[in-house]
């Protein structure tokens, strides 16, 4: 029977490139590549009644036409959303899988014990895949919206305010005390908008909209390089559309032509 097999080397993914020019995931009985002795082959949840593998090898594979190596974040503008999303949570499970050999408490070696937990060969501790849950936060005042751009980012574009839940708050809190601390603003009305989730490398982000109330923006020098108000007719680089920073910014610039269309 025909399996899906997301195959990784470090970030990047076999892609099999199509006859007409299109790319899927490897369809087929057997792995694509060689399986090593130390070979973790991982199951993970059906693809449409489709059984579903994933594992990791040491050099990417670069001789074979049929095949081509693509970045996670490259894949999406590739593969069909489906094939996208699930190659995120097989790159989630990889890098759980591969931080995760020895038991926190013991040091013992730990070992697969269902698809998704592993326990401690020694004192039997259990362990399973964590989430690292995010905000992000489109702020709005009037025509305009608050963007950033973190130092972090690799080109010269501008995000949304956004950051990790602490220990004992809500997303809500999260939301409210990150714009202060990154920008100054205070805010209200905040209302959740969707959420996505974010394999880089084990995120779940949490995207809401809310309104400005007060404060001048004083950025977080530690994390923030620029920032400002925008409008929607002169708005700087954002980010694509993999992300739901860009599905937030979207819904808003879509916003005035729905309304006008009468919907």
């Amino acid at each position: 029977m025909n399996k899906y097999f997301f195959v990784f080397c470090k970030e990047d993914l076999l892609l099999e490139k199509l006859p007409d020019g299109s790319y899927t995931i490897p369809l087929q009985e057997e792995a694509p590549t060689e399986l090593k002795p130390w070979t973790n082959v991982m199951n993970i949840t059906p693809q449409d009644g489709t059984e579903v593998k994933t594992y990791r090898i040491d050099a990417p594979v670069t001789d074979q036409s049929r095949y081509e190596m693509c970045g996670l974040r490259q894949s999406y503008f590739k593969l069909s959303k489906a094939l996208y999303l699930k190659a995120g949570k097989c790159q989630e499970l990889l890098y759980w899988d591969q931080n995760t050999h020895y038991c926190g408490v013991c040091g013992a070696p730990m070992r697969m014990d269902t698809d998704i937990s592993k326990k401690c060969t020694e004192c039997g501790k259990e362990i399973w895949p964590q989430l690292a849950t995010a905000v992000i936060v489109l702020i709005h005042r009037d025509d305009e919206v608050l963007l950033v751009r973190a130092k972090n980012f690799r080109r010269d574009y501008y995000g949304l305010v956004a950051g990790f839940v602490e220990t004992g708050e809500t997303l809500e809190e999260a939301v409210a005390r990150e714009a202060l601390e990154e920008t100054g603003v205070t805010i209200t009305n905040i209302r959740y908008f969707g959420s996505q989730p974010w394999p880089y490398p084990c995120g779940l982000m949490v995207g809401f909209n809310a309104d400005y109330v007060s404060g001048e923006i004083h950025l977080q020098q530690s994390e923030i390089a620029k920032g400002g108000w925008f409008r929607k007719d002169n708005l700087p680089e954002i980010p694509e559309k993999l992300s739901i920073a860009r599905m937030l910014l979207d819904a808003w610039t879509e916003s005035d032509s729905l309304v006008k269309n009468g919907k």
